[in-house]
C-alpha cells in the first residue's frame, strides 16, 4: 500500500485484510509468466509477491504494451513513459478503456488506485485472466492464462427430429426405465389404525 496513506483501521483493515488473503502467488506467476511471453518484455521488478508485481505494472506502460500486443492493431497509441504519478495513472486508465472495448465487462476490471496504490492487486489478476480468455474468444492464438470463453454453438433441428423428442420421456418426469422403490422397507414400519 501507499506510504502516503493513513493505516486503516477497524472495517477497512478487517477488509483490506479479506483483500489480500485472496491473492494468489501461483496466479501472479502464470501472469507474470503470460505477460513476458506476449509481449515479449521482463518486467521490471522479477521477485515473486505483492509489492513486486505492483511495483512492475504500476506505470501502465507494460499493460499497455499488452494490450496493444493482443489487439490486432495497437489501440493505444501514446503511452507515456514519464515518471510523473498522474501520466502514470493515465496509462493504467487507457488500458482500462482499451479492456472495455476489446470485451471486458466492467465487473472484471480493476480501479486505478487498486494496482496503483496496491489497493485490490488480486483483482488485477482478475483482470489479466479475463483479459486473455477474452482474446482467446477474439481470435487470438498466443500463449494463454485462464479459461477459454464459450461461444455460441446455435443447434438446427429438422421437424421429424423435434417431433421425435416429444415421444420421449426423461428421466426427470419419474421414470426410470420401469424401476420403483415399490417393496422396499427401511427400519420399522408404521402401523396406521382407524
Amino acid at each position: 500500500m501507499s506510504d502516503t496513506r493513513a493505516k486503516k483501521s477497524g472495517l477497512s483493515a478487517d477488509i483490506q485484510k479479506k483483500l489480500d488473503a485472496k491473492y494468489n502467488l501461483e496466479q501472479e506467476k502464470q501472469c507474470r509468466a503470460w505477460i513476458e511471453a506476449v509481449t515479449g518484455e521482463e518486467l521490471s521488478d522479477q521477485e515473486i509477491g505483492v509489492h513486486a508485481f505492483q511495483a512492475s505494472l504500476k506505470d501502465g506502460q507494460i499493460l499497455c504494451k499488452l494490450i496493444n500486443a493482443l489487439s490486432e492493431e495497437p489501440v493505444i497509441s501514446k503511452i507515456n513513459t514519464n515518471k510523473m504519478a498522474f501520466k502514470q495513472m493515465e496509462n493504467i486508465e487507457k488500458f482500462l478503456t482499451a479492456c472495455k472495448g476489446f470485451g471486458l465487462k466492467d465487473g472484471d476490471l480493476f480501479q486505478t488506485a487498486d494496482l496503483y496504490e496496491c489497493q485490490n492487486m488480486s483483482q488485477v489478476i482478475v483482470t489479466l485472466y479475463q483479459l486473455s480468455s477474452v482474446a482467446l474468444k477474439n481470435g487470438y492464438t498466443g500463449p494463454s492464462i485462464g479459461v477459454k470463453l464459450s461461444s455460441q454453438n446455435k443447434r438446427t433441428f429438422t421437424e421429424e427430429q423435434l417431433n421425435d423428442g416429444k415421444t420421449v420421456i426423461g428421466l426427470q418426469y419419474g421414470t426410470n426405465k420401469g424401476a420403483s422403490q415399490a417393496g422396499m422397507n427401511i427400519g420399522k414400519t408404521r402401523a396406521i389404525m382407524d
